[in-house]
């Protein structure tokens, strides 16, 4: 039989196993979702299968709902949840109890443009919201073998009825990406990301998603 242990030493070893049990848990839930990732490009494809992203400047996201339980992970795989707390409710408060979004955390100014000064300052983050442009899984299933347009229809079935802090991003489709993108850099976007209609979700960086910065954009000065 272990012996009891008791006093500060022991509250700090309960504590110590917790940490552990939680970490083990971000870790895995981790390797289970990479994220897919958009290679850089120089051109907007212009072809009928793509659809077209605004590039929002701000945060990669992972959104995980299990039951009561809900976990933002960043891109590296840090816990988040409580950073983002409108965020964190909103998926607390949809009628699914089990899904995993990907997507953007961002601040958006008056002018509805995302503002990554005021991101990075931490002084806002109980207005961070989420753009949400594409989901992993939903209930019991593994939805990232579907094509992009059958998972961006499941996300918004999941949104329709949304409360405030996650949003479906966003998107076009087909011939009209370079004008969007043109469009998008009159307007001082960061670029867009095009991603083919008719892939899966894969983990890593991949060639059916597409990324192409607006050059004079200040996130390209962060990249240098």
């Amino acid at each position: 039989m272990r012996p009891e242990v008791r006093g500060e030493s022991g509250e700090a070893l309960r504590q110590g196993f917790a940490i552990s049990r939680r970490t083990i848990y971000l870790l895995g839930m981790f390797k289970a979702y990479k994220l897919c990732l958009a290679t850089a490009g120089k051109q907007v494809p212009s072809g009928p299968d793509w659809i077209h992203e605004v590039k929002h400047d701000g945060y990669r996201m992972l959104v995980i709902r299990e039951d009561k339980r809900v976990r933002l992970l960043s891109r590296n795989g840090s816990d988040w949840t409580k950073r983002y707390p409108w965020i964190a409710d909103a998926a607390l408060k949809n009628r699914q109890k089990h899904f995993v979004i990907d997507g953007e955390a961002v601040i958006l100014g008056v002018d509805g443009i995302s503002d990554f000064n005021a991101l990075h300052s931490r002084k806002h983050d109980p207005e961070v919201q989420l753009y949400a442009f594409d989901i992993l899984a939903m209930g019991s299933d593994d939805l990232r073998s579907l094509p992009l347009h059958m998972r961006k229809a499941n996300l918004e079935k999941l949104l329709a009825r949304r409360p405030d802090g996650i949003t479906v991003a966003p998107f076009e489709r087909g011939e009209i990406g370079p004008d969007l993108f043109r469009a998008a850099c009159r307007m001082g976007l960061e670029g867009l990301v095009s991603k083919h209609r008719d892939r899966p979700y894969r983990g890593g960086r991949q060639k059916f998603w597409i990324k192409v910065k607006n050059r004079s954009h200040p996130a390209m000065e962060r990249e240098l």
